[in-house]
């Protein structure tokens, strides 16, 4: 629902320049191929900006933290002051950190970085210090249930222009795994989007073993097919222990990944130190993250080289790029976060910050459905491997409303993991 402002500014600051005082913030809730959560806010001169603050599975939270506890602060604000505004979020609550949270400051974020951008009449990314390069690598998620389908994948999305390639498969004996499209499940299908329609979350079954054992030989079959020169991608989704990810980063050296991706829980963040030991895999680790302290030993130690987070879950682009300079010094580079779950307004504010700093690496991009488009129109191209968030002034996404009121929001939940015995275990 929108929020006027109050009659008077906020005590705390000095008068708003004119015109650029928050005049309404809405949070504004759809679901057209999945649930987002997007932030608009408008000042006096009736400029607004958009910001993704959509948690996958929990986004009726930050909805709710956004109406009921944010949107009454930002009232009568001077959009121009982000640095100050997120400080004030952040600091003003107390209760720091945590996904509902930074999610909800990152939204704030990323529409007063987008109405800064629009009042000066340029692409967002010129403020951020202007481009770096002209294009920003991405990658895509190839998948199958065995390797003529998995093949299949990865030539179709070489087909649609991509260079570098993630590559998740079935796993015998094992009924459903994280990042295999198509495959069945306990209540159903899903392609893409893990996140399913239901009142409860789908179980699905896990085996360490099975999964250490069959993945070295998938990934020698896609180079015995593919050749050495294809960046090849592996997301282990924070399910194996310690000694297990040594042991897989290990096994796939010979086949010359550009990354593991979450190899194990790592909110034991000295835990990757016995990873690191045992294997020159590259490493990445991240998309869980909220804050710079959740980086802050694996960054120093240079435990990993690519940091994962999403600017929507990181406290928006003045904290992540914070993250990525502090990253920057140890020659450790971005990967940010990029599924389906990042709505475009989330997606257009990555490649904005991409585009702008030094220590790019790679930029995960999974493409939206064609209600998802129709709901936010964007103006960022994919062309031959590489993504650009174009040349209309701030984010470049605008936002449908009648577009959006077509669908309403739907219980969604992702899945969760049991063992053969019915532990639960990370998904």
């Amino acid at each position: 629902m929108p929020m006027d402002h109050p009659d008077t500014s906020p005590s705390d600051l000095a008068p708003a320049a004119r015109g650029t005082a928050i005049r309404s913030a809405e949070v504004l809730v759809t679901s057209p191929d999945r649930n987002f959560v997007t932030l608009r806010i408008t000042t006096e001169d009736g400029v607004v900006g958009l910001g993704d603050a959509t948690l996958n599975g929990r986004e009726l939270s930050v909805a709710s933290y956004l109406s009921d506890h944010v949107v009454p602060l930002l009232l009568g604000r001077d959009a121009h002051r982000i640095e100050d505004t997120w400080q004030f979020l952040y600091r003003s609550a107390y209760w720091r950190r945590g996904p509902v949270t930074m999610a909800a400051i990152a939204a704030v974020d990323v529409a007063l970085w987008d109405i800064k951008a629009r009042i000066a009449g340029l692409p967002l990314y010129q403020l951020l210090g202007g481009a770096s390069r002209t294009g920003i690598m991405a990658y895509g998620h190839a998948s199958g249930r065995d390797l003529p389908e998995l093949f299949d994948s990865i030539r179709h999305h070489q087909e649609q222009g991509f260079r570098s390639i993630r590559v998740q498969t079935s796993v015998p004996g094992i009924d459903a795994v994280y990042g295999v499209a198509a495959q069945p499940s306990s209540s159903g299908r899903y392609d893409y989007e893990p996140a399913q329609r239901a009142p409860l979350p789908a179980e699905e079954d896990w085996d360490t073993r099975a999964y250490l054992r069959h993945i070295p030989t998938v990934f020698e079959a896609v180079r015995n097919e593919f050749g050495p020169e294809v960046p090849l991608l592996h997301d282990g989704h924070h399910r194996m222990t310690p000694i297990q990810a040594a042991r897989l980063g290990k096994d796939l050296e010979p086949y010359d990944l550009f990354w593991l991706e979450d190899c194990t829980p790592a909110e034991n963040q000295e835990a990757l130190r016995l990873v690191r030991q045992h294997t020159t895999t590259p490493l990445a680790i991240g998309e869980v993250f909220n804050t710079v302290w959740d980086y802050q030993t694996l960054v120093r130690e240079q435990l990993i080289d690519y940091v994962r987070s999403a600017v929507t879950h990181t406290g928006g682009i003045s904290a992540l790029r914070k993250i990525l300079d502090f990253a920057a010094q140890y020659q450790i580079k971005s990967g940010i976060h990029g599924p389906t779950d990042i709505s475009p307004v989330g997606m257009a504010a990555a490649l904005h910050l991409d585009l702008a700093i030094h220590n790019f690496g790679i930029q995960e991009y999974m493409q939206h459905g064609a209600k998802t488009n129709a709901v936010f129109q964007q103006s960022f191209t994919f062309e031959d491997g590489y993504l650009h968030p174009g040349s209309e002034v701030g984010l470049g996404v605008t936002y449908d409303d009648d577009a959006a009121a077509r669908y309403p929001y739907a219980q969604a939940y992702l899945p969760f993991n049991r063992l053969k015995d019915g532990t639960v275990h990370d998904w």
